[in-house]
């Protein structure tokens, strides 16, 4: 096989840096206390805070069930149990 072209000349190298393993990620940014302090009074007060489980959106959220929706209506009894 034939070369289609010649290296002549000085060749470049390219210096690319190895990811640094032991340098540790920046820490995560702190709240301001000022929001801080908002959370803890919401807290104390019963309200809903981002990111905690809250049990009334979950019940507001789910799906309304009605009376032979997933079951054949002749099926049930006739008294409605």
């Amino acid at each position: 096989m034939t070369a289609t072209y010649w290296a002549t000349g000085r060749q470049r190298r390219i210096f690319v840096p190895r990811p640094a393993k032991s340098v540790p990620p920046p820490p995560a940014p702190q709240d301001p206390p000022i929001y801080r302090d908002l959370m803890r009074t919401w807290e104390d007060r019963g309200r809903t805070l981002p990111g905690r489980h809250d049990p009334e959106w979950v019940r507001l959220a789910a799906p309304t069930v009605r009376r032979g929706q997933f079951s054949d209506p002749q099926a049930l009894p006739r008294d409605g149990r």
